[in-house]
């Protein structure tokens, strides 16, 4: 019998840890593996991978640890959230199953014997970045820690829905956003007081934001009588949205890594984004622009620089595109089946 590695992510919604999970589980179908995914009722991540060969995904209700038989035929667990952690870890304790966490924030974790314990006894813990594995040292010396980064999405370009949008921005210098409309997190604020300052003195760069979140209404209200913005929302062709734009601005306070700075790259879009985290493990003044966080002058300054500096944009974004081959989803995927095959063994 084929052995069966068990995936578990009870996130509410679908943003970059769920997109990363469902890259590595179709990259281990094509490999092969038969897998499970255990996930919350309604999941959106249960709804995009029904087509996966060899995936069987088992919806829950709460309280998760009702469900712990699910997992009684798995050799192996690998969690890919905090809840789902915790998750593995009592499994670990009814059925000895051995598991690994991916941890994708650099937030700090509590303190507590009971974190101490889901971490130490964690067969492995990936940590995105640097930044992240510094944040698991923090409570326990005893976690086995290693670092694989998350993967660009090969994101899909369609010709005709990108024309539609280079005509919509029409002689627009488009910069651009993607994430959840959240300030604590992705720090949008700051970039919408850029664009005030910017309005003034370019009125033709316009800023385009992609995503839902808590303070949408908040950022509706403080860029009101503005100009130079738009709120897309969420959309599903987003390599479109990349395509169309000049510049990408990513002014987090805080982010373990920021997977959609590889698509960027990809895409070869420059980048600014915040020295926060995980981001200079993958960004430096080699391939983008780092600023200090909450620094609207930073960014104004920043855009402004490679505005005008087109060459100096074109160089930028080149030298990340070089990067890129080190985060494809086969190196993230290589890397966790050498993982797991060292657990097997």
């Amino acid at each position: 019998m084929q052995k069966i590695i068990t995936h578990i992510n009870f996130a509410k919604g679908y943003r970059g840890g769920e997109r990363q999970t469902q890259l590595l589980i179709e990259q281990l179908s094509l490999n092969g593996f038969k897998q499970k995914l255990l996930v919350r009722k309604n999941s959106e991540l249960a709804k995009r991978c029904h087509a996966i060969d060899k995936l069987e995904i088992q919806e829950l209700s709460k309280p998760y640890i009702f469900s712990i038989n699910e997992i009684k035929n798995s050799y192996l667990l690998h969690a890919h959230e905090t809840k789902a952690a915790q998750f593995a870890f009592f499994a670990h304790l009814f059925f000895r199953i051995p598991y690994i966490i991916t941890r994708r924030v650099d937030n700090p974790i509590k303190n507590n014997l009971f974190n101490k314990k889901i971490y130490e006894s964690a067969h492995t813990t990936v940590a995105l970045s640097q930044a992240i594995r510094k944040e698991i040292d923090k409570i326990t010396s005893k976690a086995n820690t290693l670092i694989i980064p998350s993967a660009y999405s090969s994101l899909g370009v369609d010709a005709n829905n990108l024309k539609l949008l280079q005509k919509r921005f029409t002689n627009k210098f488009v910069v651009g956003n993607i994430g959840e409309l959240d300030n604590t997190h992705k720090g949008q604020y700051y970039l919408i007081e850029a664009a005030k300052i910017i309005e003034k003195k370019y009125p033709n760069i316009h800023f385009l934001f992609l995503g839902k979140g808590k303070d949408q209404d908040n950022y509706h209200l403080q860029s009101k009588g503005m100009q130079n913005i738009t709120f897309e929302g969420f959309v599903d062709n987003v390599g479109d949205y990349i395509s169309c734009m000049d510049l990408f601005v990513f002014p987090s306070i805080n982010e373990g890594l920021g997977s959609i700075l590889f698509d960027v790259m990809q895409l070869k879009v420059p980048i600014i984004a915040s020295n926060v985290g995980g981001i200079p493990d993958i960004i430096s003044q080699d391939n983008g622009i780092l600023v200090p966080p909450k620094d609207i002058q930073a960014i104004v300054k920043a855009i402004e620089r490679l505005y005008l500096h087109k060459d100096q944009a074109l160089h930028l974004a080149n030298n990340a595109y070089l990067d890129i081959d080190n985060f494809s989803k086969e190196s993230m995927c290589k890397r966790y089946r050498d993982l797991y095959a060292s657990i097997s063994s």
